[in-house]
């Protein structure tokens, strides 16, 4: 786990954003593990709200979509909505092996594999399930990334 000092400095990167990082929790067919623990981490003991980051109702308010199990065939529309509806710069972190990988569905008919099948990923946090820290740091590895697309998106205005 990281220092205290790092996850300072990685808060302080949440403040130059100019307002708080607003997730979404999308499930594409996993078991609900890691849907526990993400919802752990909003409880006070974990508590990721000290970060400024909130849980919203809706992906057009979202920055980062959590997305939770293999994508499904039966799942794919709805995930593909949800994607679409996010506004960019989009972030997406896959949580959980399925997430990541597919998990033990990755070669089942009724899987397409792992959330980077279908859309980019751009924060992996493996784990069955993962356990809150590591939610907590991926999601705060995923807002060097919003800075990222951020600095792109204008660089391409520019142009």
């Amino acid at each position: 786990m990281k220092t205290s000092r790092e996850l300072e400095e990685k808060i302080n990167e949440i403040k130059k954003l100019g307002k708080s990082p607003w997730v979404f929790h999308v499930n594409t067919g996993g078991c609900n593990g890691c849907d526990i623990e993400i919802i752990d981490t909003l409880t006070p003991y974990y508590d990721v709200e000290r970060f400024g980051i909130k849980r919203v109702s809706s992906p057009k308010q979202a920055d980062i979509l959590l997305v939770t199990g293999p994508v499904t065939r039966q799942s794919y529309k709805s995930y593909m909505k949800a994607y679409e509806a996010t506004p960019d710069p989009k972030i997406v972190v896959a949580i959980g092996n399925c997430a990541c990988s597919g998990g033990i569905c990755h070669d089942s008919f009724t899987t397409l594999g792992g959330v980077d099948k279908v859309t980019p990923v751009d924060v992996y946090v493996p784990g069955c399930p993962p356990r809150p820290e590591a939610l907590i740091y991926g999601i705060l590895l995923s807002l060097g990334k919003v800075e990222q697309k951020i600095q792109e998106k204008r660089f391409k205005e520019t142009e």
